[in-house]
């Protein structure tokens, strides 16, 4: 089972992205599961949401405590909320911000994971460019499938396709489809990862 923690604030997409995820995995033949947790409702506040991909059906129903990748859809959380708990070595990190790994202080943590396993993101920036708003899932759930290989691109994109048709989902495509060659240049994955 691959486990997916996915941390934002209200109306950043948090919640979306779980479970579009879980819809790329399921259109793909796979079981998945996708649900969110958080406190006060509105805009700003934490959000934490998860997904759960697997071959087999997928009987749990409690939060992930031990993910095998996060994304963290917005950078001011990395002081404020124990992002990373729970992530072991060989884990995959996704950080959407234009800042390094190093100028984020967080060299060490790459390190235990892997350094192509952590990898920044400016999904807001590919976000405003293609779709216009300041929504990074779309560009986070692109570079998680060149990162992991989990779902595909494709699948991804169908996702966004099939839930917001039309314009709306066509930004999302590109901005997903942009974040994804970033991942793939950034760590030299090969076309097909």
């Amino acid at each position: 089972m691959f486990a997916v923690r996915i941390h934002g604030r209200g109306g950043q997409g948090a919640v979306t992205a779980a479970e579009l995820l879980s819809v790329a995995a399921f259109d793909e033949g796979r079981h998945a599961q996708a649900f969110p947790t958080f406190g006060s409702e509105r805009t700003g506040a934490p959000v934490v949401s998860f997904c759960r991909i697997d071959d087999r059906p997928i009987r749990l129903r409690e939060p992930i405590t031990d993910p095998d990748a996060v994304l963290v859809q917005d950078p001011t959380l990395l002081h404020e909320v124990n992002l990373f708990a729970g992530l072991e070595p060989g884990g995959f990190l996704l950080l959407n911000t234009t800042r390094s790994v190093a100028s984020l202080g967080l060299e060490e943590l790459a390190v235990r994971l892997g350094p192509a396993h952590v990898v920044t993101v400016p999904a807001t920036e590919l976000a405003r460019e293609h779709l216009g708003r300041p929504l990074p899932n779309a560009a986070l759930l692109g570079a998680f499938a060149a990162l992991t290989g989990e779902v595909s691109l494709a699948a991804v994109c169908a996702a966004f396709r099939e839930r917001f048709p039309g314009d709306v989902g066509e930004g999302n495509v590109r901005t997903a489809e942009a974040a994804h060659e970033h991942v793939r240049t950034t760590t030299r994955r090969p076309a097909g990862a």
